[in-house]
Parts: structure tokens; C-alpha cells; sequence
């Protein structure tokens, strides 16, 4: 019988996979509770299970009190059969009786087998959960056993992992039976039992996979500090050397690129950057950048209000390293501000030389501060601006550096003589948190309109929330530093910083200041007349042109005042006929003879008519045809 018991256990703990003090304390727990069912024992009552696993032994004792003459057989023992057991026992006492029979066992085995069976399978689940919620976060391997549009089964064992089509490489195909290796992401409960959720775009699968792969990463002698991954397509890895005299970039790179190249291998041809993590800012950003060869950074630690913007740097790079620092759709820029966990803004080489060129022209303090050498290279650096300018080419080592310098000593005056910023006046306590510091140039209602507002794709949209852009002046603050600034924002592209772009203007426009135009007021011309014609106008009582077409003077009231023969225009060629005369003091009045109408008028020693030009300062001859010369002219 003991045999037997002895052998059905070691089944059970083959079968079930679990150790046998589990599945001892679950028989236990069985029988306890088949005793009681069987024979009606009240809860209060103290039953225990005792079974030794190596003899195969099972004993149920039972809590009875120690009495005379015995009333109930299931509570109570009479004194002489307690003496049996425990000759100290007296009257009263409570005694642990063994109530084990010849056929419990086999009463046990028909009553609790479902029960047994019940608990064992809750038992398997427990111990499932907790194996594997002790690895979560580390990397299993498994073999696909089903394969769906929206997810793959992975058997791991005895238990299955789910890998969702989220957290699948972009690409990535598998077959049944084909095995995998996946990161734990979370093991959780669920009304379905227990649910192992993996991950292959987890940035931790790549620590792992270094851990893997690179042995001074397992041993601790490197450490990984950070990781920014857009999974399937690159990755940056910032890795320290605790111990002196060790490259962590050689020791992670491999020699001829071996380990690298196993895990590029596993994570479908990702691009993976390793760099060197360093404790000073400039170094570290300007690594983090890389494959692009920086200028210059300018680290600014105390710029923005909130923590994730508490840090901020301007990076200068080349001409002919914009496109390759900030990358396609930004990603290379965006990849490095989550490894260094700073804003980077990147400016290319030209236009910041050419800022710091003009204000050392136009400071001769900071000529002084910059140096001799520099000032003297200015005009061989305008002419670098010029090529570069036209075409961005790779600066030779003598350019980059006086380059490099003089951005740095400007920078460094810039720093040194900036002037105290005044401080801020006191928040108004009507305002919501996000409207009482608004950034500079930034209307601040615009910090209380969602950016759901803004009609955007829900995709978009989406981003922009996960990003911290809850609302329009957040958004606004982005748009601030032009198109880098928007692609900066994670998930944030070409076709969406266009959508983004457009619908922000639209709300800056409206609160945008409406331009004030001074209101021009035209003088009339004045007319310069020389003193005799002047003269000759004040006595014909002539004042207004309007006056003078509405009233024109007659020949005899101008005659005797005004010598026409001394303005008259000397230069008409009496040979010619009147259309063509008429024709010539036309050009020579420019057009403008008809002003003429209604002036004072005359006649000269031939008899011809004259009148006065005061736009020619001469007096013309009027045609002497119907409706007059200057009649026709207006027509």
C-alpha cells in the first residue's frame, strides 16, 4: 500500500512538472477538506493532514477534548484511550487524536480525486505564474505553433507566449514550427489563466542580446547606460567601461564587427549605433549624433519651464552633415534626444558662421575677445560661406577648426556678457497652470485649447499626446523652431508635419498682431510761377484753378500785365505748320499742357495766341481751331 502511494506520487510529480512539497501540501489540503465533508466536522475544529512523502505514510489527526464519558465521538475522547496515546493527558486537555482508518485511503481516492485533480491544476497554474513572472524581462526561445493576422503562439513548454503583431518586427515572417527568440514583456493573470505577452521590439531584448553576445556586458565590466530604439529600422546603444583601459565600443563592436553582427542578424538588419557614454554633455551629444561629424555643441541645462524640457542644446553641424545629423524624417536627430534625454536643436555651419561673422564686424569688444588670428581669417572665412553656400562640400581640417573656434569664442562672449533678464511678474491665480508661463512669442490662450482641436488625423493625434503635446501653445512651442522642430516629436514625419503645420497656422493666425499703417497724407502740388506771371494772376483775381476754368480771363485783362513775347517758346520753328507746332510744345511739356486750361491767356506781335505753362515756365501757342489746343488735349 505504501509502495503504491509512494509510486502514484513520483507520476503525479513526473507528469505535472512540480516539486513535492507542492504537491504534498495539495493532498494535504484535499484530504482535509474530504474529512470534514465526510463527516459533517464543524470548521472550528482543528484537522491536519500529515504526510510523509518518502514512506508513503498519510495520518489524519483531529482536535478532540479529553472527557469522562464520551457524548459526541467526533469532539470528544474518554480519558483511558487519551492516556493511550499520551499517558500526561489529563481530564479536560485537548488532544491531536489519530483518527486514520484501514480504507481512508481508498475512501480519499474516490471522494477527492476531482477535488485533487481540481487543486492540482490550480497549483500548475500558480507555479507557471510564478516561473515565469520571475522572467519576465529576460529572453526566451520558442516554436511557433500557430500563426494569425493579429498574433503568433509561441510554445515555451508547458506554457504559451503571445507575440501581438505590435510587437513584431516590421516585415517579420514566420512559419509553424520555425523557432524564435522573443523578450518577456509581461506575465499577468487573466479569466483565461495565465498570459505570457512577448516583445521583439522591446529595447531591452537588445540589452539582452548584448548580454548575450558580449561577455564583458554579462561579467559587468561594461555597462549599458542607455537605449533609444525604433525597432526594424536603427538603434542607438550608449555603453561605459567600468574598468581602465577598456574600449567598450571595440569590446561590444567585436573584432571584425562579429558580435554586432550577430545581433543585427537576430533583429532582421537593424542598424545599431553604439557609442560611448560620457558624463560632459558636449561630448556625449556630439557622439550621440553620429554617424554626422559635429561643429560644436552649445549646451543650455536651464532652458524651459517644465523637467522634460530642463535641458536643451544647440548643435552645429557642416553643411554637408544637416542632412545626415538630422536623418530621414528626423529619426537620427530624434533618436539621439531619447538617448541623451536632451532637446537638440541643429543649426548647419554656414548660417551660424555668418551670424558670428556680422556681430564681430560690428563689435570691436568682441574682435578682442576673439583673438587676432581670428579677425585676420574673417575675409578667407566669408569666402568659405560663399562656396559652402553654393555647394555644401566637406571642410578640410584647417577650415573646421578656425571654424569650430570662432563659433566657440563668440558663443563663450555671448555667455559672459549676457545682460540679467528681468524677472517675471507674479502669475495671475485665475490662470490654469499651463497658460501662467507661456513661452516667449507664445499667445498664451493658446495653452488652454486642446490639441484635439485642431481637427488632426487620429494617428497624429495620438502621436502628439504621447509626446506631452496636450495642447495648442505646447504644439506652438515645437512649430517655434521651424520644421526640425515638429519632426523632432516622436512619430512625427514628412506627410504628418505638413498636416501639423497647416492646421497650427491657422490658430496662430488668429491671434497674430494686425499691423498699424500710418495713414499718408498727400500734399497738394504746389505750383511755382515766376513773379510776373504770379504777379499777373494775383491782379486778374485768379486763385483757384477752378475758379480760373469756371470764370477763364479774357485777353484784354491779362494783355497789358504780362509779357507773352518774353515767355513765349522760342524754340517753336514758325516753318512749321500749327498741328505740328502744337505736336512739339506737347513733348515739351511732358504731357501735362492740358494743366494749362483756363490760364491766363495773351497774344504776341504775329497775333497768335498765347497761353501760360506754368509746368514749362512758358508761355505756348493755342491752336486756333474749334475747342482749342488744350480742348483737345483732354479729349
Amino acid at each position: 500500500m505504501k509502495s503504491d502511494f509512494a509510486l502514484a506520487l513520483n507520476q503525479i510529480v513526473a507528469e505535472r512538472n512540480l516539486p513535492r512539497e507542492m504537491i504534498s501540501q495539495v493532498l494535504e489540503s484535499a484530504l482535509t477538506a474530504t474529512y470534514r465533508k465526510n463527516t459533517n466536522t464543524l470548521t472550528s475544529q482543528n484537522v491536519e493532514v500529515k504526510m510523509d512523502i518518502e514512506a508513503g505514510d498519510v495520518k489524519v489527526l483531529v482536535e478532540k477534548e479529553v472527557v469522562e464519558s464520551v457524548f459526541d465521538a467526533r469532539y470528544e475522547i474518554v480519558l483511558a484511550d487519551a492516556r493511550a496515546q499520551d499517558p500526561n493527558v489529563n481530564e479536560g486537555d485537548m488532544l491531536m487524536v489519530d483518527v486514520t482508518a484501514a480504507e481512508f485511503n481508498k475512501i480519499a481516492a474516490q471522494n477527492a480525486k476531482q477535488m485533487i485533480v481540481q487543486k492540482l491544476r490550480e497549483a500548475e497554474r500558480d507555479f507557471q505564474f510564478n516561473q515565469y513572472s520571475e522572467r519576465e524581462g529576460e529572453l526566451v526561445t520558442g516554436m511557433v505553433q500557430s500563426v494569425s493576422a493579429s498574433a503568433i503562439i509561441i510554445s515555451l513548454g508547458r506554457a504559451e507566449g503571445i507575440l501581438t503583431r505590435k510587437e513584431q518586427l516590421p516585415g517579420e515572417k514566420f512559419d509553424q514550427q520555425q523557432k524564435i527568440r522573443a523578450y518577456v514583456a509581461e506575465v499577468k493573470k487573466s479569466s483565461r489563466g495565465m498570459q505570457i505577452l512577448l516583445s521583439r521590439t522591446h529595447k531591452n531584448m537588445l540589452r539582452r542580446l548584448f548580454e548575450i553576445e558580449v561577455p564583458e556586458v554579462s561579467d559587468g565590466k561594461i555597462e549599458i547606460r542607455a537605449i533609444s530604439r525604433e525597432a526594424g529600422s536603427r538603434s542607438k546603444v550608449a555603453v561605459f567601461a567600468k574598468e581602465a583601459g577598456l574600449d567598450p565600443v571595440g569590446a561590444c563592436i567585436g573584432q571584425r564587427g562579429s558580435r554586432i553582427q550577430t545581433i543585427v542578424a537576430e533583429l532582421r538588419n537593424e542598424k545599431i549605433d553604439v557609442i560611448e557614454f560620457s558624463d560632459d554633455p558636449q561630448i556625449y551629444i556630439g557622439k550621440a549624433l553620429g554617424p554626422a561629424k559635429v561643429l560644436t555643441v552649445f549646451p543650455n541645462p536651464k532652458a524651459g519651464d517644465g523637467e522634460r524640457e530642463s535641458k536643451t542644446a544647440s548643435v552645429v553641424v557642416p553643411d554637408d552633415q544637416l542632412s545626415l545629423a538630422i536623418g530621414r524624417e528626423g529619426q537620427n536627430a530624434r533618436l539621439a534626444a531619447k538617448l541623451t534625454g536632451w532637446r537638440i536643436d541643429i543649426r548647419s555651419g554656414s548660417e551660424a558662421l555668418g551670424e558670428a561673422l556680422v556681430k564681430i564686424a560690428e563689435n570691436d569688444e568682441l574682435k578682442t575677445h576673439v583673438g587676432p588670428a581670428i579677425v585676420a581669417a574673417m575675409p578667407h572665412m566669408r569666402e568659405m560661406l560663399v562656396r559652402q553656400r553654393a555647394m555644401p562640400s566637406a571642410l578640410n581640417a584647417d577650415d573646421f577648426a578656425v571654424t569650430k573656434k570662432t563659433l566657440e569664442s563668440v558663443r563663450e562672449y555671448d555667455i559672459t556678457h549676457q545682460p540679467a533678464k528681468v524677472a517675471d511678474a507674479a502669475p495671475d491665480t485665475n490662470q490654469s497652470t499651463a497658460s501662467s508661463k507661456p513661452a516667449a512669442n507664445i499667445p498664451a490662450p493658446l495653452y488652454d485649447i486642446p490639441v484635439d482641436s485642431l481637427g488632426l488625423s487620429p494617428r497624429v493625434e495620438q502621436h502628439l499626446i504621447e509626446a506631452g503635446v496636450i495642447n495648442v501653445g505646447k504644439l506652438a512651442e515645437y512649430g517655434a523652431r521651424g520644421d526640425q522642430g515638429l519632426l523632432a516629436i516622436e512619430g512625427i514625419g514628412a506627410k504628418a508635419q505638413l498636416e501639423v503645420r497647416i492646421a497650427l497656422d491657422k490658430h496662430l493666425a488668429v491671434y497674430a498682431p494686425v499691423p498699424v499703417v500710418p495713414e499718408v497724407v498727400v500734399p497738394p502740388p504746389v505750383v511755382e510761377l515766376p513773379p510776373a506771371v504770379e504777379s499777373a494772376v494775383l491782379t486778374a483775381g485768379v486763385t483757384d484753378p477752378v475758379a480760373e476754368t469756371a470764370a477763364p480771363a479774357t485777353d484784354a485783362a491779362v494783355e497789358g500785365d504780362i509779357d507773352f513775347e518774353k515767355y513765349a517758346d522760342s524754340e517753336l520753328d514758325e516753318d512749321l505748320d500749327d498741328e505740328d507746332r502744337d505736336a512739339a510744345s506737347i513733348r515739351r511739356g511732358g504731357g501735362v499742357v492740358a494743366k494749362a486750361k483756363g490760364k491766363v491767356k495773351g497774344k504776341d506781335k504775329k497775333g497768335r495766341v498765347l497761353i501760360f505753362d506754368e509746368t514749362l515756365g512758358r508761355a505756348v501757342v493755342q491752336r486756333p481751331r474749334q475747342g482749342g489746343l488744350l480742348d483737345d488735349i483732354e479729349e
